[in-house]
């Protein structure tokens, strides 16, 4: 007569738990990013050395992007597929890749369909309640890996980690989106910017 109420008493207990929470649908995530046409908010990195900076992030979708780093002369300009990297002031020749090749193309895209995208390796939520999407291109893995890190209610991102084939990591995470400000080209014309340096 045990086995029977032990079968039970373990299905009762089964049923009883709560269901685990679904993560963002991609569907909804990639509406997210295709309904920002501009945004900037403040961040704080935190690179693999223990280090700790803060700054302000600008982006005009598609494609462009600004990162002005508080308390230092580096710039990072996203715009015209490339990205640059500016190292102080009178820096107008900054190590440049191709936007395609980093992993802010996956958001910084025209058409975000994290769904079909063959880049995109997990979707799951986390223990914290956050959704995360980790991006990995298998034939590149010099490239590294992107996980973005969604809050619901309303969806938005607020962090996203990088790490690189030596298993370094640098997470930013972001402060609070403000939407739909206009800003000039210029501020995300690499070529731009350089000629500003070299004057």
């Amino acid at each position: 007569m045990k086995k029977p109420f032990v079968t039970m008493a373990v299905l009762a207990a089964f049923f009883a738990l709560p269901a685990a929470a679904a993560p963002i649908s991609l569907a909804d995530l990639s509406a997210y990013f295709a309904g920002i046409r501009t945004a900037e908010a403040p961040f704080t990195q935190y690179n693999a050395d223990g280090t700790e900076v803060t700054g302000r992030l600008f982006m005009h979708r598609p494609g462009r992007a600004r990162f002005e780093y508080d308390n230092s002369d580096v710039l990072v300009v996203v715009g015209g597929g490339q990205v640059a990297i500016f190292e102080d002031l009178t820096d107008a020749q900054p190590l440049q890749y191709p936007l395609s090749v980093t992993p802010l193309d996956l958001i910084l895209g025209r058409n975000v369909s994290l769904a079909t995208s063959d880049l995109v390796v997990d979707h799951r939520e986390a223990e914290d309640g956050t959704t995360r999407v980790v991006a990995r291109d298998q034939d590149r893995p010099e490239a590294g890996e992107l996980t973005l890190v969604f809050a619901d209610a309303p969806v938005r991102l607020v962090q996203w980690m990088t790490r690189n084939e030596y298993g370094e990591t640098v997470v930013v995470a972001l402060g609070d989106f403000i939407f739909g400000q206009d800003y000039s080209n210029f501020l995300f014309s690499p070529t731009f910017e350089a000629e500003q340096r070299s004057r």
